[in-house]
Parts: structure tokens; C-alpha cells; sequence
């Protein structure tokens, strides 16, 4: 004879309670029931899971497995003496289990000659889709309309798709890859069972100057040589409009220049902020004014950025 790990195809531990157990059943069972799974081991599957439901749910008949003890599943055994006599011992297999238990509220109660049992409620649905948004949609908020294709129980239990537009308000501050649930805005449960939900996953549309870390914003500055220098006062954009940037004395390439409170709002927490990265930009053209100023500079300045160099020791 075979072993079958009972436990291991209900996903629960040998220890398990009976509301586990019940629990546990009634999660797979509903997932690879036929007229819900579209899993092509669906129906075999769903009749591992009723199986061992059915050996597992009687104390008596879990006690007269457990002395069995623990084999591979699949692997061959030689029961003990007297297994399989009486109402104790001995697998039930899937065509002699009671339904009338087994499929309670799946699908009208009715699969394969199984006897109708008391209905009870299932829940609807969870979904998941993408909104993809822009950088202004996620600074101000925006309503999306959503048009989904979703799978509703009808009056007999039964999966159909139904066309449905929802409207979606997705707050100011929503970020790249977040995850927004919507209670209730699934699929709709059968027999009184609770509305599925809805989650959404925020996709930001790439800007063409900020770059985007949680709530916090990025920029690329370019700054002049003489502006990096001696500093000065720039205006840049930001979300909400632009403003004046004060660059101080000695900026250098790759320095963070830090806009509190201009980035994406965060709820209860105020504002992200705006980093502005330093480029130095050298001009490709210059006038013989401009060239006659650089050359005064190159013979009058005694700043060397190659000072740190031990020309010696790289010999």
C-alpha cells in the first residue's frame, strides 16, 4: 500500500486543531475546485484535498492514521494488522466520502453525483491591476477610471466575467510601486459573502527632470564654472511651480543641493524633499573676450587640483 501524507496535502502540521484542519480544507478546496481552478491538476488535486479532509476530520479515523506514522508520501508500506476493518481504520477514498459535508457552499453544492449540502457564503474575489500615472498625478492626486474584465459568482455559484468601470481616487503622494488596497472593490461574493478587494499597484510614467526615490525628488543642475565659484542665485523647476535656488561659493560637480519640503507629499508627515545634483558645464564656444578672460585667470590663480599627487611615488 502507498502512504498518503494527509497533513502535507492540507498544508497544516501533524498537531494541527480541527479548526485548522476545516480551515485548511476549505482554502484549497475552493481553490482547485473545478469550476474555479484553472490549474490543469485542478480537479486531482481537489480530490487529494476532500480525501483528506474526509480521513482527517474524525477523530476517530485521524487516530487510527496517526498510528500509521510518518512515511514518504508515495511510498510503500505494510499496514498494520487489522487496518482497514471497521469504521477506524483504512483510507476513504474520494468516491466514498460524504459530500454532504465536503462541498458545502462550493458551487451549489453539486460535483460528480455528490449529494447537496447546506449553502454556505463565499467571499468575492481579490484582484490586482496596474494604474500607470504621472509624476504630476502622484504630486496633486487623480481620479483614474478603470475598465476590468472581473469574474462574478452568479445566482447558481458560478465563475462568469462581467465588463465593470471603476472609478479610483488615488491620493496626492502616491509613490512608484506602492500597493493600494480598495475594500469591496473586487469581486462580488456569493450567497452573502463579503466583497473581494481591489488592490493597485502605482506605476510612475518617467519624467523628463526629476527622478524619483520614495517621496523624495531628484534633479540634474547645471551650473557654470563661475557660478560654482563664486555662487549665485538660479531658479529651478519643482512641482508646484519654480523657485529661487541659492548655489554657495565652491559648489563642486556631484554636490546635493537640498530643497526641503519640494518633493511628494507624504501622508501625515508633510512633504519628501528635492535634491538638486550639481553639473559644471563648460561652454564649447567662446568668444575671444571670454578666452582672453580664462587665460588672465589660468596665469593669475595658484590653485592646483592635482596638488594631492605624489608624482614621485607613481614612478
Amino acid at each position: 500500500m502507498k502512504f498518503k501524507d494527509y497533513y502535507a496535502i492540507l498544508g497544516v502540521a501533524r498537531d494541527a486543531s480541527a479548526d485548522e484542519i476545516k480551515k485548511a480544507y476549505r482554502k484549497l478546496a475552493h481553490k482547485y475546485h473545478p469550476d474555479v481552478s484553472k490549474d490543469a491538476q485542478g480537479e486531482e488535486k481537489f480530490k487529494e484535498v476532500a480525501e483528506a479532509y474526509e480521513n482527517l476530520k474524525s477523530p476517530e479515523k485521524r487516530a487510527a492514521y496517526d498510528q500509521l506514522g510518518t512515511h514518504q508520501a508515495g511510498q510503500e508500506f505494510r499496514p498494520p494488522p487489522g487496518w482497514g476493518e471497521g469504521t477506524g481504520g483504512g483510507y476513504q477514498s474520494f468516491d466514498d466520502l460524504d459530500f454532504a459535508d465536503l462541498f458545502a457552499g462550493l458551487s451549489g453544492g453539486r460535483h460528480r453525483g455528490a449529494r447537496p449540502g447546506p449553502e454556505i457564503s463565499m467571499p468575492g474575489q481579490d484582484y490586482e491591476v496596474t494604474a500607470h500615472i504621472t509624476l504630476d498625478d502622484a504630486y496633486r492626486g487623480v481620479q483614474v477610471d478603470l475598465d476590468l474584465a472581473l469574474p462574478e459568482y452568479d445566482e447558481n455559484g458560478r465563475l462568469r466575467r462581467v465588463q465593470r468601470t471603476i472609478k479610483v481616487r488615488i491620493p496626492k503622494g502616491a509613490t512608484d510601486g506602492q500597493r493600494l488596497r480598495l475594500a469591496g472593490k473586487g469581486g462580488k461574493g456569493f450567497n452573502g459573502g463579503r466583497q473581494g478587494d481591489l488592490y493597485l499597484n502605482i506605476q510612475l510614467h518617467p519624467h523628463p527632470m526629476f527622478r524619483v526615490s520614495g517621496h523624495d525628488l531628484y534633479l540634474d543642475l547645471p551650473l557654470t564654472p563661475w557660478e560654482a565659484a563664486l555662487g549665485a542665485a538660479v531658479t529651478v523647476p519643482t512641482l508646484a511651480g519654480p523657485v529661487v535656488l541659492n548655489v554657495p561659493s565652491g559648489t563642486h560637480a556631484g554636490q546635493k543641493l537640498r530643497l526641503a519640503r519640494r518633493g511628494l507629499p507624504q501622508p501625515r508627515e508633510g512633504e519628501g524633499d528635492l535634491f538638486a545634483i550639481v553639473q559644471i558645464v563648460i561652454p564649447t564656444r567662446l568668444s575671444d573676450r571670454e578666452k582672453e578672460l580664462l587665460r588672465e585667470l589660468a596665469d593669475g590663480s595658484t590653485f592646483n587640483p592635482r596638488g594631492h599627487f605624489d608624482l614621485e611615488a607613481a614612478k
